[in-house]
């Protein structure tokens, strides 16, 4: 199924963002990780959009949505949530669900905790959780703070699929998409990752942003996490809390892959669609044994 490509100005940042299945009224908001562009979410949004409007913003200082002019202050997991306040209100949306990989998931759990609470009926955090593995962030910030830039696409693309190799199986073809949906150049002709470096002020003006167990403790809503199994940022003793505290999540771990699963597969579309459809998180749990 097509999908469209918007523009919206929230808390005075130009943001973009694509929507498909628009015929439908149900909508998931599907958000993207932290280096990463609302296209990420094309494999499972155009599956989800069989039955529900899926809608896949660009943060700000990624993609196509404006950089901020304010990085210190606005590269953070607060503001973000703002943004997505603004971005759902301006939609007309009293109702939806997240699915959020990575940062996405983050946004996600501040704003049902917060700015969106009552509004998010179903929350899924795609190998995120409310407390991150330090020597993780370390690693993601060391890469990301730093973008290599490259005289061809050909080689960028070869870069993304060492670096994010942890995301799993991809086609060939899901590999070329993403290094094209990922790309900027530069004034001197050489091409870089399509997002502001500034971004990783986040790590360095906002500390422990990414330590949630307050808001996650508040929350009141059915949450899914699919975990990576080789994942380095959410470690299992995380998860282990995760089932025990606050909404009492269900945990489903995704053989073959790190941080985080690239939500491209058939096993991946099921688990997200029946958490989507399931009465009760029991339901996930018994549909997904066999994975």
């Amino acid at each position: 199924m097509p999908h469209a490509s918007h523009y919206m100005t929230c808390e005075g940042r130009e943001i973009h963002y694509t929507v498909w299945g628009a015929e439908h009224q149900e909508t998931v908001v599907a958000w993207h990780g932290l280096a990463r562009t609302c296209r990420d979410m094309d494999d499972i949004a155009e599956h989800l959009s069989q039955h529900y409007r899926v809608i896949c913003p660009d943060t700000i200082g990624r993609g196509l949505s404006q950089w901020s002019p304010r990085p210190e202050r606005e590269y953070c997991l607060d503001f973000y949530a703002r943004l997505a306040t603004s971005f759902v209100n301006q939609l007309g949306l009293d109702s939806f669900h997240w699915l959020g990989t990575s940062m996405g998931g983050a946004i996600g759990t501040v704003a049902a905790a917060t700015t969106l609470r009552g509004r998010i009926r179903r929350l899924v955090l795609n190998d995120n959780g409310p407390q991150l593995a330090d020597a993780a962030i370390q690693r993601i910030r060391g890469y990301a703070g730093n973008p290599l830039a490259f005289d061809r696409v050909s080689e960028l693309e070869a870069y993304f699929r060492s670096v994010y190799q942890p995301y799993g199986w991809l086609s060939d073809a899901q590999w070329r998409r993403l290094a094209e949906s990922s790309t900027r150049r530069l004034p001197d002709g050489r091409v870089t990752p399509h997002y502001d470096p500034a971004m990783v002020m986040q790590f360095t003006h906002h500390d422990n942003d990414y330590l949630r167990w307050r808001e996650w403790d508040t929350l009141d809503i059915p949450v899914l996490c699919l975990r990576g199994e080789s994942s380095d940022l959410l470690l299992r003793d995380t998860c282990d809390e995760m089932r025990k505290r606050g909404p009492r999540a269900v945990v489903i771990e995704i053989a073959n892959c790190g941080h985080a699963p690239a939500l491209n597969t058939p096993e991946q579309f099921g688990l997200v669609e029946r958490f989507l459809r399931a009465r009760a998180g029991v339901e996930v749990v018994s549909a997904s044994q066999g994975l």
